[in-house]
């Protein structure tokens, strides 16, 4: 099946990823929905689409992306009237085929394994997206949407997806809790945060080339209590950080402990 056209419930940082993308990549835009209108106005704007704060969709509609935040997406699915044959697909990770209404003859789900924020241009050659769907054509139609912008696709079912979302929290949401503690902590010696970017860029570079695991460093890795000891007594300012440094060096002591014992 070739896409004539798209549309999308929702309007956000997702969504808007999204829908430039297949616009830039030819794919006509049909409709896009946001709960004010708002977003999905200036959004449509940009790529020539109509907008509503209706999720009524024509029947010509060949698919449906379904970008909202999580604890929308159940209501938002029931919202919406579309014809039989059209598809509809939602991009949560957490979420499977069985948040779809019953009515829904179509269903699929396009999940891409990327952060999105406003302002910021995603590469979407090689990134992964992770397919499932109701039947073998809706499977086709989600894969070559994915290959259509370079996206990487492969096919997980929902518990498998799940996974990778946690995976992600790990890799991505708390990466960026860890950075915001250490920028106040740079904050507090009295230099400002970017003295730590030569940092982190290697430290992310490097995990990337050799593997996180095998480019830990620094003195939990060593079981250096002596330097532990002295940076819990500088954290002495912020019992939440302290117990939160405490936790990981614990983690990862016991991590690489586990790893010589069965090495």
């Amino acid at each position: 099946m070739i896409l004539n056209n798209i549309s999308f419930a929702g309007a956000g940082r997702v969504a808007g990823a999204l829908c430039m993308e297949f616009y830039r990549s030819g794919i006509r835009i049909n409709k896009i929905v946001s709960e004010s209108g708002i977003n999905a106005r200036q959004l449509a704007g940009m790529c020539k689409a109509s907008w509503s704060t209706e999720l009524i969709f024509t029947d010509s509609t060949d698919l449906i992306i379904v970008a909202v935040p999580d604890n929308r997406l159940e209501e938002t699915l029931r919202k919406i009237e579309c014809g039989e044959d059209t598809l509809v697909a939602h991009t949560a990770g957490s979420y499977g085929l069985d948040v779809f209404p019953a009515g829904m003859k179509k269903t699929g789900i396009l999940y891409p394994l990327q952060t999105f924020s406003k302002g910021r241009n995603i590469l979407f050659r090689d990134l992964p997206f992770f397919i499932e769907a109701s039947d073998t054509d809706s499977a086709d139609i989600l894969r070559n949407l994915a290959e259509s912008i370079g996206g990487k696709v492969h096919f997980a079912d929902a518990g498998r997806r799940k996974m990778l979302h946690l995976a992600g929290v790990f890799a991505c949401n708390f990466v960026n809790h860890m950075l915001t503690a250490g920028n106040e902590i740079a904050v507090r010696a009295g230099f400002s945060p970017e003295v730590l970017n030569p940092l982190i860029l290697e430290t992310v570079s490097k995990a990337m080339e050799k593997g996180a695991a095998v480019s830990q460093t620094g003195p939990a890795v060593r079981n250096d209590l002596n330097t532990i000891e002295k940076h819990l007594e500088l954290l002495s300012f912020s019992p939440e950080l302290q117990g939160m440094y405490r936790e990981i060096t614990q983690s990862i002591v016991t991590h690489y402990k586990n790893q010589l014992r069965n090495g």
